[in-house]
């Protein structure tokens, strides 16, 4: 008896035990995500990092590459571009890019909506990874931020020391509105064009490195030539903050690279080694071809291979095996000193701190490059049904899109631009530098 009721107690049990995870698996599917809390660190450590790749690093970057009266006027066009591309991303920019409304058709591979203001997201709101975790959405749109914010500084490398910076905020905001954003959703937002084409780009070869790049060359050419400029040496004035930058950038550029795996794990640590061999690779080639060129190997160099390395490997950090890393940034930095050297001496602009040389040339390489690397032959982790010359067609594609999307769009900003403020400073306070002509401080006294 005690035998036969405790077996039927046990079925009971079963079905009742059944039953509740009927209903837990149920209630589990019904309740909101919940943020991973390491992943989550993890992305606030990296957003942190990138915004140091703006305040210090790039400031000291481009500011010890000018001559001394333009350094402050340099590092604060960087530092204000970079502000106030944080707070139009917070008003429309994440709507565009990123926003909850997929419109259909062909809008929709161009620009999303919805989401003005951040207005549906809080501090329970999530953002998808890349497997079944989550982040908050508030930590997902601050590290797209940077992005934004850090990209719309990177164009002033070509025209600082003569562009006035009510031009250059007036830029910015038209620039960020019809050239960034619409690119970053065309790369990463599902509907986007180019990700629906299969684009590959782990961190911005092509919303990024090619997208400041071309900007910056049409800018440029806009804007004109420096006074002076080719006959007038204009050396850096200070190489040690130029190279205090570049190590600056180098480490925040782990927040950029491993961080736009959105998760802490196998993927964003094949990131963060790609990140250091390609960029040791990049450095060390460009010290290498200067002295083939006949030249000496310098610290300017070895800083310019680094931001190339960098640059090429962002496209392809988390697509592509260690080695492969190594010959891109290797194979990126000769074209980018070549580009450098060679060219833009011969086509005659005036990139004055060669951000289409570098972050151009070099994301075009990287964009393209990918498509290769991305090869299980080569170390990467494409599948085995992967097709090289399908997904390099996709790259080259990528990049032209890019390329004319960015020049035609800032040709537009910088004609609205001209016509708000008009873009250079007079031929007097170009003469004494834009530090004491355009904010009223000198960088040294």
């Amino acid at each position: 008896m005690i035998r036969k009721i405790s077996c039927g107690v046990g079925a009971l049990g079963a079905s009742m035990f059944a039953a509740t995870a009927a209903m837990a698996q149920e209630a589990a599917e019904a309740a909101p995500a919940v943020a991973n809390p390491g992943n989550n660190a993890w992305m606030m450590t990296s957003t942190v990092l990138v915004l140091m790749m703006i305040l210090p690093g790039l400031a000291l970057f481009y500011g010890g590459l000018t001559r001394s009266k333009n350094m402050l006027s340099t590092m604060t066009q960087v530092g204000a571009a970079a502000a106030l591309a944080m707070l139009i991303w917070v008003c429309w920019g994440y709507s565009l890019a990123f926003g909850a409304t997929s419109y259909e058709g062909m809008l929709g591979s161009f620009i999303s909506g919805g989401s003005y203001f951040l207005s549906s997201v809080t501090v329970d709101s999530t953002a998808a990874t890349f497997s079944d975790e989550v982040i908050s959405e508030y930590v997902f749109v601050s590290f797209q931020m940077t992005f934004a914010a850090i990209t719309a500084a990177l164009v002033f490398g070509a025209t600082v020391e003569r562009l006035k910076f009510s031009a250059a905020m007036v830029f910015t905001a038209i620039w960020l509105t019809i050239v960034y954003f619409p690119i970053a959703h065309m790369v990463w937002a599902g509907g986007g064009l180019m990700f629906e084409w299969g684009a590959l780009d782990f961190a911005g070869g092509t919303v990024v490195h090619i997208n400041a790049g071309v900007s910056a060359l049409v800018a440029c050419l806009i804007l004109g030539k420096r006074q002076g400029f080719p006959a007038e040496p204009m050396p850096p004035h200070s190489l040690t903050l130029t190279m205090v930058g570049a190590g600056l950038l180098w480490v925040g550029w782990f927040g950029f690279n491993a961080g736009s795996e959105l998760e802490a794990d196998g993927t964003a640590g094949l990131a963060m080694i790609n990140t250091f061999v390609a960029t040791a690779a990049a450095g060390l080639t460009w010290m290498v071809v200067e002295r083939l060129s006949g030249h000496k190997a310098s610290a300017l160099g070895f800083a310019s291979g680094i931001i190339a390395g960098l640059v090429a490997v962002t496209p392809a950090a988390g697509n592509s095996g260690p080695l492969g890393a190594i010959v891109l940034g290797a194979v990126a930095s000769a074209v980018c000193f070549f580009a450098v050297s060679k060219l833009k001496p011969k086509l005659g602009y005036d990139d004055s701190l060669d951000a289409f040389g570098i972050h151009g040339i070099g994301g075009m390489i990287g964009a393209i490059g990918t498509g290769i690397v991305y090869s299980p032959a080569l170390g990467g982790p494409g599948g085995d049904d992967f097709a090289m010359g399908a997904q390099v067609w996709i790259q080259i594609k990528s990049v032209l899109v890019s390329i004319g999307w960015a020049g035609v769009g800032t040709a537009i900003a910088i004609y609205i631009a001209k016509a708000l403020t008009g873009l250079r400073v007079s031929p007097e306070v170009e003469s004494d530098g834009l530090d004491i002509g355009e904010h009223g401080e000198r960088a040294y006294n």
